[in-house]
């Protein structure tokens, strides 16, 4: 049987590592504004930055709904990401129609740190036909089970009911978070990681997503 392949999303399928800081900034201070919140400038710099400890203090504070909060900067920042996307401020890489031959010999999945809802819109605008796509849950503990907690990639392989599999990603969190899932792993080196050491537990190192077309015909 051909190993199932699950992917990391920031880094392996959008370009950069991570959601752009003025995503989060902009998406705080809608979230703020529509609660009607009144945070010193200290405060709203935590906001703006994502300091999620410090949010939740803040939030107590001043007398804030954490969960709400949350959920709407959350899908204030899904928004602001989406429209980054449609106007193409951040684009894909060039290695991503491996993804599609792969989902061709055998079952792929999508695992991101990012949000719920963003995963699901890659999905589709790129035309990915994913098997499973598993984003963040729009809460606070939702968060804090992003990798290197293998939560999310454990829950995917659950929908899956497989087992065994490749976790690719670009970081070492991806590399920690797929061993701990039980899943092989593959370390894909882009412009943000090349002067990053191989992580020690990680199965492959490549140089582009196509490497896995060998890959999972030759295991």
């Amino acid at each position: 049987m051909t190993l199932p392949v699950v992917f990391d999303m920031d880094g392996i399928v959008l370009e950069g590592p991570r959601t752009h800081p003025h995503v989060y900034a902009d998406a705080a201070d809608a979230a703020l504004e529509d609660l009607e919140a009144d945070p010193t400038p200290s405060q709203r710099r935590d906001f703006r930055r994502h300091e999620h400890e410090r949010i939740r203090e803040h939030c107590a504070d001043l007398e804030i709904d954490l969960a709400r909060y949350w959920e709407l900067k959350e899908a204030y920042a899904s928004e602001g990401t989406h429209d980054r996307l449609r106007a193409g401020e951040r684009g894909v890489y060039d290695d991503i129609e491996a993804i599609h031959d792969l989902g061709e010999r055998t079952t792929i999945g999508l695992v991101t740190n990012n949000r719920h809802e963003t995963a699901e819109f890659v999905a589709e605008r790129f035309g990915f036909d994913f098997d499973v796509v598993r984003g963040r849950d729009p809460t606070f503990e939702g968060y804090e089970r992003r990798k290197p907690d293998p939560y999310y990639i454990e829950d995917a392989l659950e929908k899956l009911g497989v087992s065994d599999g490749i976790y690719v990603g670009d970081s070492p969190k991806d590399v920690t978070a797929g061993e701990a899932a039980g899943l092989e792993t593959a370390f894909v080196r882009r412009p943000h990681n090349r002067d990053l050491e191989r992580p020690a537990d990680a199965t492959y190192e490549l140089e582009s997503l196509r490497g896995l077309l060998d890959i999972v015909e030759s295991v």
